[in-house]
């Protein structure tokens, strides 16, 4: 079984299908990937059902933000490991559905001791977006040692004191995260914001990266030098092509090899090389270019420059 759906309700999760099943069928030391949708998503209004959308592998059809994850995660391939679709209650008002974000953290958090306790051999990848990250972290907050392996955060809403404290405790030691932002997200982030006011004034989400946290990687796909950084490595993606997407970190072609890479058996090495090859990069001493790219097209103009008080390690400031 390539693909298993669950759903975070008032009693804890349910699934739709057996997985004790889907999980014995794993050879030792397969991967496993959890996917998280963020905000206006809900598995209980079927207008709005996240597996049918994001979190299927032959999502609907009538919308262009619909771009099957496991799908291009090739999860529907031979010999690959176990995706499952993670869905929780993500509409109504912005910061109730933040709010309610840390218990679905806490349901998904009780779905992967289920996981670790009938497969502890497992190499498991949480995949997030939006508020998911939030679920994302809450849930590492919530767990012991060595029961998730890597973090896929894709335009995360959450504010960086939060992430610290949730890899700090036993759940996050030894979690490699990879934080993929862009300044086309930076309207998003301010409406974050707005709505959703940091607990700690001086706060920053997580676009502002956290580039001195240990397994810690920021990932600017707006960022011409970071993704030529990337084409090096075997990894390209296009150029933003406007200036405001709250989904161009999954949407963006070419960005999912990388994922696929990262959540892969292989995972762990390729993160690590490429957070020492953005550390390596952030020394050279020649001229730098400009914050980000210019958007093409006809009225278009360069993102804004967003965060530029806030300590960030990414190569374009």
């Amino acid at each position: 079984m390539a693909l298993l759906s669950v759903d975070a309700g008032k009693a804890g999760w349910t699934a739709r299908g057996d997985l004790g099943a889907a999980l014995a069928v794993l050879p030792r030391g397969a991967t496993l990937t959890l996917m998280v949708h963020g905000f206006r998503f809900s598995p209980f209004e079927p207008a709005h059902d996240p597996h049918g959308h994001i979190l299927s592998l032959a999502p609907r059809r009538d919308c262009w933000k619909a771009a099957s994850w496991p799908r291009h995660l090739h999860l529907d391939r031979p010999g690959a490991g176990l995706g499952i679709g993670f869905g929780w209650h993500a509409r109504g008002r912005l910061d109730r559905v933040a709010a309610r974000a840390f218990v679905a953290g806490e349901t998904l958090a009780g779905l992967i001791r289920a996981i670790n306790a009938a497969r502890p051999d497992l190499s498991v990848t949480l995949m997030a977006h939006s508020l998911g990250a939030r679920v994302a972290l809450a849930a590492v907050a919530e767990l012991p040692a060595r029961h998730v392996d890597r973090m896929i955060l894709m335009s995360g809403a959450e504010y960086r004191d939060l992430a610290r404290a949730a890899l700090a405790g036993p759940g996050g030691r030894g979690v490699q995260v990879l934080n993929v932002t862009s300044g086309e997200n930076a309207a998003f982030d301010a409406l974050f914001r707005l709505c959703v006011p940091a607990p700690r004034l001086g706060d920053w989400p997580l676009s502002a990266g956290l580039p001195r946290l240990p397994g810690w990687t920021d990932l600017r796909i707006d960022c011409p030098r970071q993704r030529a950084l990337l084409r090096r490595m075997g990894f390209p993606t296009r150029p933003p092509a406007t200036r405001v997407c709250h989904w161009s970190t999954y949407l963006r072609p070419g960005l999912f090899r990388l994922y696929r890479a990262a959540s892969g058996p292989a995972g762990a090495a390729l993160l690590a090389r490429l957070d020492a090859a953005l550390r390596e990069a952030l020394q050279d001493p020649r001229p730098r270019p400009g914050h980000a790219d210019r958007p093409r097209g006809r009225g278009s103009f360069p993102p804004p420059r967003i965060l530029h008080d806030a300590p960030t390690g990414t190569i374009c400031r």
